[in-house]
This record gives structure tokens, sequence and C-alpha cells, in this order.
């Protein structure tokens, strides 16, 4: 079997027939990550033969010229090789309609070109809206499809992604759901959140559920803590409008920490059938205890990035950023300590940090587990037992380690620290990816287990908001962390103080 079909194998059947409408197809995030997607499941033949493709944008342009653009910059933005002739065919799927998103007259000129494109009688009808635009455009938009009579499923299905930011805390968040559920059933929904496009974090269930030598152990019996870090070494970059209304906890917390921190939490789903394993998801979060407001100063921690030297060349600081307040109070970097209040993980402290322009770009899971007694190794040279660490390493590579003691060669009882790794490039080989393939894949079959649902998300800001609360109350001193560092120093003290440190600084 060549590695094409292990792939193809890997990721599933392909596609219903059916048409993907992007609203903001011209921007950044369809360049970047969506186009090259769909061009990475055509490889594949995972997109059915009459799918198609119509993006609604602002600018004035027809589909050629539109089809020109994305020839000469999809080669640039897709990982890996880009084959010509797919190229070509997946292009003659892209269709474009210029126009504004709050004038009526785009939807009815949206409901003529979708009627073009309903190729065969099994398409009619299947189309799902891609909402890759700000996120004051999304609850107009899906009213504005429902007036047109372009949610209604009486002939096939309809399915709307949303991106985050979804909303920019607990009333807002609810306040969205709610507009969006006066024109959609919930499970027409889709809220996306693309780390969960990555394979690591898919594994996570297939790691813990799969493996009959992890669960036993996955409580707090055996695990001391969880670290999960989310670092960057990048700026805001062209992004200072948005970041500086949105900041670190905001941009990262209730969204991908929140679900990362469900899948190592939840308990064992009774399927995979998506309300199954997000009704678990769910339940861990909501199991986390409330932050009040004096934890809040104890527990957490925000930084801004300051100027500084970072491999030999000068980086600016955060205010100095485009588009960027020159006295923001913004934080770039947040860290928090969490508990979960039940049965399995009481006591066991679960550590989330955040932030930009840090050391190294590094998103990875740390599950520490309890150190052995040390009682046999009085009377001998070793002075500490390190304890075991499993990590799952999602970016830049994806695999997991596991760090256990082995006895040195030689007469002399010693010992040393050793990491087993697995990577998945190098087991399973390397498949080009941005992330969204598996996503928008699922979307198409009907598949909304790895999409936030309601309930997820207000749960995710009902974690944040009152650390919202308290740092708007209170002015912070920034920048208080260097761009090249680890962050602000209280993000080390808030381990340190539990006698606990984080992976990047050994203890």
């Amino acid at each position: 079997m060549n590695s094409d079909m292990v792939n193809l194998a890997r990721i599933g059947k392909p596609s219903p027939p059916c048409v993907m409408v992007i609203f903001g197809v011209a921007g950044d995030l369809t360049r970047r990550k969506l186009l090259p997607a769909l061009y990475h499941l055509a490889h594949h033949r995972l997109l059915s033969p009459d799918f198609a493709i119509l993006g609604v944008g602002h600018k004035a342009m027809n589909t050629d010229t539109f089809r020109k653009q994305v020839r000469a910059e999809l080669p640039q933005m897709a990982p890996g090789a880009v084959d010509p002739a797919l190229l070509d065919e997946l292009l003659g799927r892209v269709h474009y309609l210029a126009g504004e998103f709050d004038d009526p007259g785009v939807y009815e000129a949206l409901r003529s070109r979708l009627a073009e494109l309903d190729l065969t009688e099994n398409t009619r009808g299947n189309y799902f809206y891609y909402l890759a635009t700000g996120p004051d455009h999304f609850a107009n938009i899906v009213e504005r499809l429902h007036i047109a009579g372009l949610t209604r499923q009486d002939e096939g299905w309809r399915r709307v992604i949303v991106e985050k930011p979804f909303g920019s805390g607990l009333e807002s968040a609810k306040a969205l759901n709610r507009r969006l559920q006066e024109f959609l059933e919930e499970s027409q929904i889709y809220r996306i959140d693309h780390y969960l496009g990555k394979e690591t974090v898919q594994n996570i269930l297939a790691f813990r559920f799969a493996n009959g030598i992890f669960e036993p152990l996955w409580n707090r019996q055996y695990i001391d803590h969880v670290q999960i870090s989310v670092a960057e070494t990048v700026g805001v970059e062209q992004r200072g409008n948005y970041y500086d209304h949105s900041g670190a906890l905001r941009d990262m917390v209730p969204n991908h920490l929140m679900q990362l921190v469900s899948l190592i939490a939840m308990e064992p789903p009774i399927s995979f059938q998506a309300d199954a394993v997000r009704d678990e998801q769910a339940k861990a979060i909501r199991a986390i205890q409330p932050l009040a407001a004096e934890r809040v100063l104890t527990d957490t921690v925000r930084g801004q990035y300051g100027e500084s030297s970072t491999g030999g060349q000068w980086v600016s600081g955060y205010r100095q950023e485009p588009r960027v307040d020159p006295e923001s109070s913004t934080e770039t970097f947040a860290a928090m300590k969490l508990h979960l209040d039940n049965w399995r993980w009481a006591d066991v402290p679960f550590y989330l940090r955040t932030g930009k322009r840090l050391q190294a770009r590094n998103t990875h899971i740390v599950i520490q587990f309890r150190r052995a007694p040390f009682v046999l190794f009085r009377d001998t040279p070793v002075e500490d037992l390190s304890p075991n660490q499993l990590v799952l390493h999602i970016q830049p590579e994806e695999g997991m380690s596991l760090r256990f003691a082995a006895k040195r060669p030689g007469p002399v009882m010693r010992l040393g620290t050793v990491d087993m790794d697995f990577e998945y490039g190098a087991t399973f080989g390397q498949v080009p990816s941005t992330g969204y393939e598996r996503l928008l894949h699922d979307c198409m079959m009907g598949d909304a287990t790895l999409f936030q649902r309601s309930d997820m998300v207000e749960a995710g800001w009902g974690v944040v908001q009152t650390i919202l609360d308290v740092w708007k109350a209170i002015p912070a001193k920034f920048p208080n962390y260097q761009a090249g560092s680890w962050g602000p120093k209280e993000s080390a003290a808030l381990l340190e103080r539990d006698g606990r440190c984080w992976r990047d600084f050994p203890c």
C-alpha cells in the first residue's frame, strides 16, 4: 500500500456533493488556510466530483480574475508541492461573487449562483457557509441567509462554520448563541477551532482510550499536575487592530486551551458520536472551579512584551507594533492555575500559559506523574528521583515523548533521565497539512465531533470571565517581559511556590 493510500485511509471517505460558500474569500484566512486545505483534500480524492466553491468578497473582481489570483498565491501558501494539473482542476470549481455582506441584493445573487452550481440532483441544497469574516458580521450574515431562504433544509443540508472569536466575554457569547439559534438549529452550527485539526490533538482520545497502560493511571492518584503551553515566537504581526481589543486571554484560553483541557480531563465517552464526546468535554470544563477575585490575583499572571535584542536582531515591543495603542494595557501573555473539582482530578493543578514573542514556538501538554518513594535509594549516590513525564507535542513537531529514569552503566547505582520519543512524521510519513483539512471534511460529512457546541463555548468563557473583570479593574505595569524570553518572572513563580516548574525550566 503506497503512502497516498495510507493517508487516504486515515482521513476517510470522499465527501458528498456540496457547495462551499466562503464569506470573506479574499481575506488572509482563505488564502493561507482554507484554499490550501481544499487543495490537499482534492489531492487525496476526498472531494466529490460535484464539489464547488463560491467565494463572496468585498473586492470588485470576477471569477476569472479571482482564479488567476488563487493560481498565483496557492503554490506559495500550501505546505508541500503543488501539482499544476490538480490545481487547474480545483480552480475549475472556484467561483466568485462580489458584494457587501450587509447588502440584501448579494443574497439574492447568491441564491441564483447556487442554483447554477447545483450540477446534479444529489447536490441540490447541500451547502455549507464558512464565515471567514470579522465577528461583527457573523449574526448578520446568518440572518440574511435565513431571510433569503438559504438556511432551510427542505432539500439536502445546510451548515454554517463560525470562526473565532466567538464572543468577547460570557455575555456576548451567550448573545451570539441566541442570535444564531434564532435562524439555525444547533446541529447546523459548526464552531471551529483549528487546533482540533492537528493530529496530536485528535490522537489524545485514541491514546487515552485505546491503550490499557495509560488510562488506569489517568487520575489524581498517579498524576501530580498537568501543564498546557502555547508559546509563539512571533508578535502580533499585522493583527494589531484585532489583537489590541482581544489580548492573549480572550484570543486563546476560552477556545484553544479549554479544548485541550477538556480532552485531557474528560471521562471516557460511550462512543465517538459527536454529542457523546462533547457531552464529556462539556462536563470537564464545567468541573473547573470558578476563580474568586482574590484567587485571580494569586493564581493568574499577565504580561506584555517589550523591546529586546533577539537572535542578533532588534525586536520592537508590543506598544510599537503597527495599529497598537502606544499606551496599550492589552496582555500578550497569560498564565493561570486551575483546578477541576471532580473525583478524577481533585487536587491536581492544571497550569496553562500562552504568549507572544516567547523564546521558542512550542505547543505541548505535559502530564507529570507523582514521584516514586525514595526509601530504596537512601544509601546510594542517588540524590533525587525525577518524576516521570508524558509530553504530547502539538507544534511545531507532532508526536509524544515519555520521560523515565534508568540506571547508568557501571558498578555504582546512578540514575539517568531517558526520553522515549515518537514523531508522527518519522513513523507515518509527513502529510502536508494546514490543520483545516480534517475539520472541513468533517463538516461536509456532518460529523461535529471536533467542533464546539454552544454549552462548551459558554462554559469556556465562564472560566475566564472573572479573570477578565479583575484584570480590567486593576491596571497592569507593562511591559513586563522582554521579547525572546519565556514571559514575566511571575509565570515561573506561579509554579515554583508549589514546588514545580515549567518544562522549559527543569527543577
